[in-house]
């Protein structure tokens, strides 16, 4: 699983002209899934989303996750992320996970992270979207599962239930 994520001072997801998901401050996260994707890469990603210390503390230094300054996640599906760009002038999506296996393992990471945190918004799996939003920072980080050890969740939640 791989996330580009920006925080933001405010984003908003359309479909059609009509907004579906909206955050204020807060953190975008666009959210790609690879073939071999599964659980453990979701519930740490969700940990790592809610997090992650990217926001300033009174020093101004990135020592705040999103749950510590209670800020929005905006969550956004993007299958693009998990191209090969490697060679070529063209993108292939050979290495992106199957469209099924794709919002199978969104829609889970959207509901740990709303299981988990109040303020989740959330794009639509396989809509074409604009997203709207105004970086702060600019502060934009990419995480991927493949980089990220699967271990148990802390104070971020997101554990599985039982």
């Amino acid at each position: 699983m791989i996330s580009l994520i920006q925080r933001v001072t405010q984003a908003r997801v359309e479909v059609d002209g009509q907004t579906i998901g909206a955050i204020g401050p807060g953190l975008l996260a666009l959210v790609g899934v690879e073939p071999g994707d599964g659980q453990a890469q979701v519930q740490r990603m969700c940990e790592r989303l809610l997090g992650y210390r990217i926001f300033g503390d009174e020093t101004g230094r990135m020592n705040r996750s999103l749950v510590d300054v209670r800020g929005g996640l905006l969550l956004v599906p993007q299958f693009t992320l998990a191209a090969d760009t490697a060679k070529g002038m063209r993108p292939s999506f050979t290495s992106a996970a199957s469209p099924e296996q794709a919002k199978r393992w969104f829609e889970r990471l959207m509901e740990l992270a709303r299981a988990s945190y109040p303020k989740v918004e959330t794009g639509r799996f396989g809509a074409h979207m604009t997203v709207h939003l105004v970086n702060d920072g600019p502060v934009t980080f990419i995480l991927r599962s493949s980089m990220i050890a699967a271990r148990p969740a802390h104070a971020a939640g997101c554990e599985e239930d039982d």
